[in-house]
């Protein structure tokens, strides 16, 4: 549940969004090379401070315990990203209702979901999606779950 008392799930965007790139296949080889030893912990826990702050403070909590450290604190962080969105392109998305309106008054930009855990600082992309009024429209794509 999240700070606001709303679930945000990445698997379902909000608005029926454009093309979707979903990188669950990076994070499982990232991973699988962590567990194999050709990667340190500092080589995939380097979380910039900033997305640690957002996690920790505005991130939705998930209920999948981190890949790395296996502690309860894996939250998902959203950016929007945009030529159209001027001064709030590169901004964290949140409550859930701000995406919502950047949908309904731009033609499209992209939001990326980031998983970050605030306890050991690994970050990965879990996908990527474009929105806006252009694709509101269009059908929803059927997505199955993330994978953990």
């Amino acid at each position: 549940m999240a700070v606001s008392g709303r679930s945000f799930d990445p698997t379902d965007p909000p608005g029926a969004p454009g093309p979707i790139v979903d990188y669950a296949l990076a994070r499982r080889s990232a991973l699988a090379s962590l567990r194999r030893g050709s990667l340190s912990t500092t080589d995939v826990c380097d979380a910039h401070p900033e997305l640690l702050r957002a996690g920790r403070n505005i991130g939705e909590e998930t209920d999948a315990p981190c890949p790395v450290c296996s502690h309860d604190s894996l939250k998902w962080v959203r950016y929007v990203y945009g030529d159209e969105l001027r001064h709030n392109s590169g901004r964290v998305v949140y409550p859930a209702e701000w995406l919502k309106e950047l949908t309904r008054t731009h033609d499209s930009f992209t939001c990326y979901v980031v998983e970050i855990c605030v306890d050991c600082a690994w970050n990965h992309l879990v996908r990527s999606y474009v929105a806006g009024r252009r694709y509101r429209g269009a059908a929803p794509r059927s997505q199955g779950r993330r994978s953990r």
